[in-house]
């Protein structure tokens, strides 16, 4: 496994993290009629990945893992089940990183980037994940109604009592990310050191101005939905049309099927796959070299977040980090993306 540097920290991490947003569930569903994580495989999967080098893993205080959007009531489960892990391995030896920002209460400050809500979530955080820090905190998306500066001096003191070792930011306006970085140089307190945006072979709004931001300021990026959740990964179409599986990404959202499923795509598929088959690889790997050589071509390090319902597309997965795309083959997936754009 080759390890990178997060933004310009001296903490190095495998060139992929593992994400836990979605995680691999079961047919039996809870007391609320919400299908339960499949606990068991989703520790195999951490585990073969902690064994291949992965060093990095990715949760939220609100991800559950089996459902979205997530009800208080199965808030913090990830954290939980991640918490589990960490018990089985030694702590010094992985990078883990978790989010605050989303409602956790029904309450006033039930939710958001104040003192008050981060001081609460970063207590509740660490005793899910059976730690007593974090490595990488992210303010996960946007808090209106709080002033940025108070939710930086908020962070920087999480730092400083040795609570939380870096900083990120994620899902905010280039605009507001960069308003952040000049009162961190103005009030001299610590900055973000990654973004983490969602970012694949369809989705690509960062390039237009994010990479130029992570690359003048030093802020590695975490590719979020690097398959476009699973869309990707080829499963959901053959030559004849769409098909969609039992307990997949599709089957859970309406939202994913409406933005991915049409018949440009349809056709962009194929032209992928097509590559992937030239190349001897599938169409995930495609997927993922693909940002780690845009990374390149950009200058700055770009860290796929991939999440897998199971072990052997874990191992699909990072098969991709053998995959070095020449230039010529760069140009030609850049064809078959802008016919389809």
């Amino acid at each position: 496994m080759k390890y990178v540097k997060l933004g310009d920290s001296g903490v190095k991490v495998s060139q992929v993290a593992i994400g836990t947003w979605f995680l691999p569930r079961l047919q039996e569903k809870d007391e609320l009629g919400i299908h339960k994580v499949d606990k068991e495989t989703t520790l195999k999967i951490l585990k073969r990945a902690y064994d291949e080098g992965v060093n990095f893993i990715d949760t939220a205080n609100r991800y559950h893992g089996a459902m979205a959007p997530v009800d208080l009531a199965h808030v913090g489960n990830a954290e939980r089940i991640v918490g589990e892990f960490l018990k089985t391995v030694n702590r010094e030896s992985v990078v883990i990183s978790t989010k605050v920002r989303g409602k956790m209460g029904e309450f006033a400050n039930g939710e958001g980037l104040s003192r008050k809500h981060i001081h609460w979530q970063i207590k509740e955080s660490l005793k899910r994940l059976g730690t007593s820090y974090i490595d990488l905190y992210f303010i996960h998306w946007p808090d209106p109604d709080t002033p940025k500066l108070e939710t930086l001096k908020t962070l920087n003191s999480l730092v400083n009592n040795g609570l939380v070792y870096y900083l990120g930011v994620s899902n905010h306006s280039a605009i507001d990310v960069m308003e952040f970085l000049h009162l961190s140089e103005r009030y001299n307190l610590e900055k973000f050191v990654v973004m983490q945006e969602k970012y694949n072979m369809l989705e690509r709004d960062i390039e237009k101005d994010k990479v130029d931001i992570a690359r003048r300021y030093g802020l590695a990026i975490m590719a979020y939905s690097p398959l476009a959740q699973g869309f990707l990964t080829g499963k959901y179409t053959d030559r004849n049309g769409w098909k969609i599986e039992e307990l997949s990404r599709a089957t859970i959202s309406e939202d994913l099927k409406k933005r991915y499923f049409t018949d440009a795509n349809l056709k962009m598929l194929l032209g992928l796959k097509d590559i992937a088959s030239e190349l001897g690889i599938t169409l995930s790997q495609l997927a993922i070299a693909w940002l780690l050589k845009r990374g390149e071509q950009f200058g700055v390090t770009v860290i796929p977040l991939i999440g897998a319902s199971k072990v052997e597309h874990l191992e699909d997965n990072l098969s991709a980090l053998n995959v070095n795309l020449r230039d010529e083959y760069m140009k030609r997936i850049e064809e078959i993306l802008g016919k389809s754009a």
